[in-house]
């Protein structure tokens, strides 16, 4: 192994960085509608508790192997519009509770709040 990239301990930079700081979505109007009214509606209805981040949101969910897996395709599909979102997801051993942070350069939180609508 490469002395260079493993270490024994993780400071607080071991988070995924973007190299995209470019707030748009680039699906068509139509496909973002479809996804507002589908993917977006639903994952909303579930949301147990919203925070507000510096530089975005945390979401909390129940931590159901159905609800994770339906946030792992939420996240997989906004990866491919969404390029400038860093997604963060942490889920409890216990199945209580999951959590997905959406996190990204300035401007996110509106984009959030206008786009998604989440």
């Amino acid at each position: 192994m490469d002395s260079e990239k493993t270490t024994k301990t993780c400071s607080s930079t071991c988070k995924a960085e973007n190299r995209s700081n470019e707030l748009a979505c680039k699906l068509t109007k139509l496909e973002l509608q479809e996804r507002k009214e589908t993917v977006h509606r639903s994952l909303k209805t579930r949301v147990v508790e919203k925070k507000e981040l510096e530089n975005g949101y945390a979401y909390r969910f129940p931590g159901t192997d159905e609800l994770l897996r339906e946030l792992t395709e939420f996240i997989k599909t906004e990866r491919e519009c969404c390029d400038f979102f860093i997604f963060n997801f942490s889920i409890s051993g216990d199945k209580s509770e999951a959590w997905l942070e959406l996190t990204g350069p300035e401007g996110t939180i509106d984009f959030i709040q206008t786009e998604l609508g989440l």
